[in-house]
């Protein structure tokens, strides 16, 4: 019964995209490359409504990105390159292909096994390097996350999280003593170092550093907020206070917030 409810969702919803397409003269006039943008920014908003863990909003955004998989797919069927069957069909082929401890023969023991295995089968599919898969245009640090999740895959990898703090520590006194270099270009570069480092680091202690800074950044502006709200309640301003002032408010968010 699910699985008729289903196909009968995804039907209706590609029946509306043909019809949109038809008759619709914004619809008409997009094509595979101005939809790029928009999709980008449909998919953070997918990642805000995760973050603040809204079901309604997660379900609100997928159905924004399933519209666009199925846009993309009506303008390469009109195109004649492909259909949104042939994409389902693909990325089925994919998952069996992908997961042979479950649709074959192969035994793992846990989900780092499988991880293994996954990198394994898409070296033997002809990608040239392991890292080939990493889109150019991610965030650096989302990029970096993904790079050291993939030779991971390959075992190339740290045995343990105190090697790795070791490792970040030794990069933030290679900073330091580019620091007092005064060398741009290398405090730059070590700088990065520990960035890559410390992302490394949150990996090995299971912590999604883009989850965690985001998080933090929004605590920093939800005590910021907060602090001006109390600073405006008594008819001061922010930009005639002292740093220690403005520090005294900010504890007093801090603790406004913790009620």
């Amino acid at each position: 019964m699910t699985q008729n409810k289903d196909c009968a969702a995804i039907n209706r919803l590609l029946s509306i995209m043909d019809e949109l397409r038809q008759k619709c003269p914004w619809d008409k006039k997009q094509t595979i490359e101005s939809l790029r943008y928009l999709t980008i920014e449909e998919t953070y908003e997918l990642s805000d409504a995760i973050l603040e863990q809204n079901p309604t909003e997660i379900k609100k955004e997928l159905g924004d990105i399933l519209l666009h998989i199925v846009f993309y797919s009506q303008i390469a069927k009109e195109k004649g390159d492909f259909d949104f069957a042939d994409v389902t069909n693909a990325i089925c082929e994919k998952l069996i292909l992908r997961h042979p401890h479950v649709f074959g023969e192969v035994k793992v023991n846990d989900a780092e096994d499988v991880k293994i295995n996954w990198e394994k089968i898409k070296l033997s599919e002809g990608r040239k390097s392991v890292l080939g898969g990493v889109p150019k245009s991610l965030p650096a640090m989302v990029k970096a996350f993904r790079i050291q999740e993939k030779v991971h895959g390959v075992n190339f990898d740290w045995e343990n999280s105190a090697q790795v703090l070791a490792k970040v520590k030794e990069e933030i006194n290679e900073f330091e003593d580019e620091v007092k270099q005064n060398n741009p270009a290398k405090m730059e570069a070590e700088f990065g170092d520990i960035l890559f480092s410390l992302i490394n680091y949150a990996r090995f202690l299971d912590i999604n550093p883009e989850d965690a800074l985001e998080k933090t950044n929004r605590k920093f502006i939800e005590r910021f907020q907060r602090m001006e709200s109390l600073i405006e309640e008594n008819k001061q301003s922010l930009s005639q206070m002292s740093l220690q002032e403005m520090d005294t408010y900010w504890e007093k968010a801090k603790e406004a917030l913790k009620k």
